[in-house]
């Protein structure tokens, strides 16, 4: 005998759960989109660079099913896709959208973050170093997408949610961009007062010191970091 509450939750899974397989499905598409073109651009890539400097590693590595690297010089962009469906909280800037009060199912998307860290992180196993968030691109179920960043040279182009959908040459757009501001900021030399006292345990270390915490933001500030942070 069916009751009041067995309709509810039949309702809600109709209007949820099943929504949100569906935007999997989409943001999945557009990340093995973004793997394509990486994978294409780091070819791309490596022929003109190799031309200049056959020293200076230009590389794509597939990671896993929802996770790529590619590496150019001294930086690693990770590209990860979460596995999860997320909302917005009412404050939150795309909920004053027109395209969203027509359908608040629209808001529900899938994400795609972007790392950025030293390569040498990696080569090194320095796993103390820091990694910074230069985007994350959210895709709803109509694969309208929109991204958020700090970089305001990111986001240009890929803020109106309403209308744009992520097709290849906005995603491709969207990777050089990314990359262009990852090679953008180098690594400076960190304060000198942050650096003064180091333990014999990290000075003994067989790897010859790398648990010493390493990142791009140690000792500089981008410089759209002064801006307003992005709500």
């Amino acid at each position: 005998m069916y009751t009041n509450l067995h309709q509810n939750i039949v309702s809600i899974i109709k209007e949820k759960s099943s929504i949100k397989q569906d935007v999997f499905v989409e943001t999945a598409n557009a990340f093995r989109m973004l793997k394509d073109l990486a994978k294409y651009q780091i070819e791309s890539l490596k022929h003109d660079v190799f031309a200049i400097d056959k020293r200076v590693i230009v590389e794509y590595n597939d990671r896993s099913e929802f996770m790529f690297e590619i590496k150019i010089g001294g930086d690693s962009l990770v590209f990860q896709m979460h596995t999860n469906i997320f909302d917005f909280d009412d404050s939150h800037y795309i909920r004053k959208s027109p395209y969203i009060s027509k359908d608040t199912t629209l808001s529900y998307c899938g994400l795609v973050s972007v790392y950025n860290f030293l390569a040498d992180s990696f080569k090194y196993y320095r796993l103390n170093d820091v990694g910074y968030l230069m985007a994350r691109v959210f895709v709803n179920k109509e694969s309208h997408y929109f991204v958020e960043s700090k970089n305001r040279k990111i986001t240009l182009g890929h803020d109106d949610f309403g209308s744009e959908k992520l097709i290849t040459e906005k995603a491709l757009n969207l990777l050089q961009l990314i990359i262009l501001s990852s090679i953008e900021f180098d690594l400076y030399t960190p304060p000198f007062e942050t650096q003064r006292e180091i333990t014999v345990s990290e000075i003994n270390n067989a790897t010859n010191m790398i648990s010493i915490q390493t990142g791009k933001r140690l000792g500089f500030k981008f410089q759209f970091e002064d801006d307003k942070e992005i709500k």
